[in-house]
């Protein structure tokens, strides 16, 4: 499976929720656990981070897609892991 990447800093308020979030949707759908999250934390992996096109966090990448940036909502970043799953199933048919 393809890595989710998933920019954000310590020290910001949306990426401290989007944390929570992760953790709640997760026990509501034992499916998203199967998700393979890369965390970049951009002040301490600047060089990586700089690689790709963002502005704000928390940002999320998946097989060079960006699929979300800036404030989110649970509901956003619910989005964002139903995107990776029907993209893995797609992946899976492919032979990816």
């Amino acid at each position: 499976m393809n890595e989710l990447l998933y920019f954000k800093l310590r020290s910001c308020p949306y990426c401290i929720a989007v944390d929570n979030w992760i953790k709640e949707l997760i026990g509501e759908n034992p499916e998203f656990d199967k998700i393979e999250i890369k965390i970049v934390d951009e002040q301490l992996d600047r060089e990586f981070a700089d690689k790709f096109d963002y502005y704000y966090v928390p940002t999320f990448f998946f097989d060079g897609r960006k699929l979300h940036e800036g404030a989110a909502t649970k509901e956003k970043i619910k989005k964002v892991f139903d995107e990776v799953i029907f993209a893995t199933a797609k992946f899976a048919e492919a032979g990816r």
